[in-house]
Parts: structure tokens; C-alpha cells; sequence
């Protein structure tokens, strides 16, 4: 918070400075950061990979996940003047808020368990917003992809898979088994009810799955006869979503290939870098101001925040100028 903020950095720097201040500091600090300005470079990134490539056999798998998460947003509409004031904070009375999505990606290496962080990028922000993202990062070479086994890591949202096959059509794709799990258990709650049969059959299902046998599971669901209009649908939504990502649920070879099957990295970094800093009680943010905090926040930790600041220092002197 910025009132943390302005205390700790007085008894640190011996400099008193208001929380408003902070908060104008902050933004401005912030503004106009793209991407590739909070990105490690490429030449760190080789050196990670090269550390974790140290005595094995295998190329590392570096994972792309691909995901949103909502954060809290008041309009630009709440910002103005009460007569007799200079500033205004906006009264809640007079806005409606709402949830908007930030979009977002992460790079990270695996290594046996633990995950090495190498980017994230996370807005307020359209899905050709983020896509734009990601082609800065591709054209920019930043990820030396002939170094690693490139996975990408997401649920089954065709926005996100549109992009993928643009940019990383290389790439192994991985529907995350979590998500694919989710549409088993709406068929088996639809179909089955709360009995112990429907337990069994989206742990049989999943099983199925899991030995690459999609085709198989296909035609179960047809096989299906519903005794209600929500079994019915419930059964006809999960074959299109199965049928849409057959290629992507070959479970066993992919864990054998030493690449994940969740989606746990980029649901994590939703959390450590959106929901913890903007997902606090009462705030409600302008949308420029938590794409500037974000961003800031994705500096963090991508190890960059030292060249955000290098980049505002110079600013400032060629504003000075």
C-alpha cells in the first residue's frame, strides 16, 4: 500500500514523502513500459537455460502459460473535482464498479519440481492486446526457443489458442488436465447425479485420457443417452471440447517428455503479481493505474526493476533538457 510504501521509504532514505506523492511517483515511473522494457535479455535467459542444461541429455522444457484473472476497476468517468476542492478521490456513490480481466503470460523453466521464472507480462488488456505482446517477444528474440523444448501450457479458451498457433506453431500444446477434468465432472453430476458411478466414470474417463485413448472417450460420450436436457448439453459440450483439443490430452507422453500437465505456473503468477497486490479491501482501480502497478509488478519479478528505473532517470533528464 502506499501509505507502507511512504513509511518505509522514510526511514530508509530519511526523506518524508506522502502517500499521494508515492502514488504519482509510481505511475509515472510506470508509464509507457511495454513489455520488452520489463524483460530480462535474451543473453540472461541463454545463461539460465545453459545452468539447468548442465549434465543432462534433454534440452529443458520452457513452459508458456497463457491465462486471466480479474481484478477489481473503477471508470476513468469517476475521476473529477468536488467544488472547493483541488483533488478528488472518487466517491463510490456515484460509479459503478466493475471486474475487468488482466490478461496475461509467463515463461518459466522446469527443473524437476521447482519452477525458474524467466518472464511475465500481465494487463488490463484485450486479447489481441496480449497477442501483440507476445509477437513483441517473439520478433524481439528474446526466448531462444532452439535451446529449450517449447510447451504451451493453457485451458481450452480459443483466443489463446489462435495465437499459439500463430507465433509458436512449433511448440508442444498442452490442454491443462485440470480444466479438461472440469467438463468430465459437469457430465458426470448431469448424467450420474451424486452417485458413486460418477465418480467412477470421470476417474475412468481421465484414466483413458491419460493413455492417449481421446478417440475412445469420443465415442463414449455418444454412446451416452441423457435422461435430461442439461445431461444433453452438459455431454454435447464436452465432446466439442474434446474434439477440439484431441491433440493436445496425450497425457502419459507428454509426462513421459518431462512436460507438465497443469497449469499451476501461470495460475500462480496470477496470484503473486495480480490478485496480491490489486485484490486488496476497498481498492478499486483506474484501469492505466493497475496496468502501470502490473507492470511494475512484472519488473519485479523478472529481475528488471533497476532498468525500469534507469529508464525514468533518463526520461526525466531529457524532459529536463
Amino acid at each position: 500500500p502506499y501509505d507502507t510504501a511512504s513509511t518505509l521509504f522514510g526511514r530508509l532514505s530519511g526523506i518524508m514523502v506522502s502517500s499521494e506523492r508515492m502514488h504519482t511517483l509510481t505511475n509515472q515511473a510506470a508509464e509507457g513500459l511495454t513489455v520488452l522494457d520489463v524483460a530480462p535479455s535474451r543473453d540472461e535467459i541463454e545463461q539460465w537455460i545453459a545452468e539447468l542444461a548442465a549434465g543432462r541429455l534433454r534440452r529443458p522444457v520452457l513452459v508458456l502459460g497463457i491465462d486471466g484473472a480479474y481484478v477489481p476497476s473503477r471508470p476513468d468517468s469517476a475521476r473529477g473535482r468536488r467544488p472547493g476542492q483541488a483533488r478528488q478521490r472518487a466517491r463510490r456513490a456515484r460509479w459503478q464498479h466493475e471486474w475487468r480481466d488482466a490478461k496475461g503470460f509467463r515463461f518459466y523453466l522446469l527443473d524437476g519440481e521447482r519452477i525458474v521464472h524467466v518472464l511475465s507480462w500481465h494487463q488490463v488488456q484485450n486479447e489481441e492486446q496480449l497477442g501483440a505482446a507476445l509477437k513483441q517477444i517473439k520478433e524481439a528474440g528474446v526466448i531462444p526457443e532452439e535451446q529449450v523444448r517449447l510447451c504451451v501450457i493453457c485451458d481450452g479458451a480459443e483466443w489463446i489458442w489462435k495465437h499459439v498457433q500463430t507465433l509458436f506453431p512449433q511448440a508442444r500444446q498442452v490442454l491443462d488436465d485440470y480444466h479438461c477434468a472440469q467438463y468430465l465432472h459437469r457430465v458426470a453430476k448431469a448424467h450420474y447425479g451424486g452417485s458413486v458411478q460418477a465418480v467412477e466414470w470421470v476417474e475412468a474417463t481421465m484414466t483413458r485420457l491419460y493413455l492417449g485413448k481421446v478417440s475412445l472417450v469420443l465415442r463414449g460420450l455418444q454412446r451416452m443417452q441423457p435422461q435430461s436436457e442439461e445431461a444433453a448439453k452438459a455431454i454435447a459440450n464436452c465432446w466439442d471440447y474434446l474434439d477440439e483439443h484431441r491433440g493436445r490430452t496425450h497425457y502419459r507422453q507428454l509426462r513421459r517428455g518431462g512436460y507438465p500437465l497443469g497449469s499451476g505456473g501461470i495460475e500462480s503468477s496470477n496470484k503473486f503479481i495480480c490478485h496480491v497486490r490489486l485484490k486488496r479491501s476497498g481498492a478499486w482501480w483506474y484501469a492505466a493505474n493497475s496496468n502501470h502497478m502490473l507492470a511494475l509488478r512484472c519488473a519485479k519479478y523478472n529481475g528488471t526493476l533497476d532498468q525500469v528505473f534507469v529508464r525514468y532517470q533518463q526520461r526525466l533528464r531529457e524532459m529536463s533538457e
